[in-house]
């Protein structure tokens, strides 16, 4: 009998290279080719791997899970060999860490698998999957694999995850009005369809799976906080409200910045993960927040200059 969504664990399916620092494998496999790059790391193989961008937004999704309760569940889905896997399994166990399941495709995309997994969230350094995974349906964000200052949200027991809105939790319907005709037409397109709520985005569907996972959670010391950070402001703020709304979505906090940078909101939120589509936004956010690029929309469509 196949569950339906509400008895699925939350699951994300995540790169090696996401969950474990393998920048300096990464560079040998780049420079040279895949059998040094699984020689190295069969030569390693009993030297743990540093944690990478997503480890504790790994470490906080996989403590939900109790004695008898699987509410959330990590698979390694890699473009690794086998061989290579084995220190990735080793790492693992190494951190302590309860994931069980992973594939390995040696070279070849692993998007395709994503579908049997039932994953809410695919997560990897490698933007051809990560954009392979979208037009599949699959909430997908590219990882900036960088190292990170340690936050206060690492410490504490609250899954932090803060979205922008159009084309990312929303379409870009109103994006692209913006993109092509200005921020006039943009802000009254958004005054006349004030009612109107806006087409899903490619990551609503992970946002669905997040508040499930809230409605589910039995132990006192665990939540779940969500945030909303976005370009939007008065008038055009309504129309962002209003399209929760109409999904049934309680979102904990809302910003609309009307064009002000984000890096310092964010720092202030703490979120374990920040998805944005536009690259500049993304880098900017590096410095406070693991972030994930969310490769869809207008503004990752060729010759397109964002504003």
């Amino acid at each position: 009998m196949e569950l339906t969504p509400s008895q699925t664990p939350l699951t994300v399916a995540i790169s090696s290279r996401a969950l474990f620092n393998f920048e300096e494998e990464n560079t040998v496999f780049e420079e040279q080719n895949d059998r040094h790059y699984m020689s190295l790391q069969w030569a390693r193989l009993n030297q743990p791997a540093k944690p990478g961008v997503a480890f504790n937004l790994v470490r906080k999704l996989l403590s939900f899970n109790q004695e008898g309760q699987s509410l959330t569940e990590v698979v390694v889905l890699s473009r690794n060999d086998p061989v290579s896997g084995l220190r990735i399994y080793h790492s693992i166990a190494h951190h302590q860490l309860k994931i069980e399941r992973a594939v390995f495709t040696r070279g070849r995309s692993p998007y395709k698998y994503l579908h049997p997994l039932k994953a809410s969230l695919f997560l990897s350094a490698n933007t051809d999957d990560v954009e392979q995974a979208l037009r599949l349906g699959c909430p997908a964000a590219h990882v900036y694999p960088v190292a990170l200052p340690e936050t206060e949200s690492q410490q504490s027991n609250e899954l932090r995850i803060a979205f922008d809105g159009d084309a990312v939790l929303f379409s870009d319907e109103a994006e692209r009005i913006y993109q092509k005709e200005g921020l006039v037409a943009f802000v009254d397109h958004e005054k006349k369809h004030a009612a109107t709520p806006l087409s899903p985005g490619p990551f609503k569907p992970f946002l669905e799976a997040l508040v499930r996972l809230r409605e589910k959670v039995t132990q006192t010391d665990l939540t779940i906080r969500t945030a909303l950070v976005t370009a939007r402001s008065a008038p055009a703020h309504e129309r962002a409200i209003r399209t929760l709304k109409s999904w049934n979505i309680e979102i904990d906090e809302a910003m609309f910045l009307g064009g002000l940078k984000k890096t310092d909101f964010l720092a202030a939120f703490s979120p374990d993960f920040f998805f944005d589509d536009q690259t500049r936004n993304c880098q900017d956010a590096l410095s406070v927040s693991p972030t994930g690029h969310v490769r869809s929309g207008i503004t990752n469509e060729p010759n397109i200059e964002t504003t």
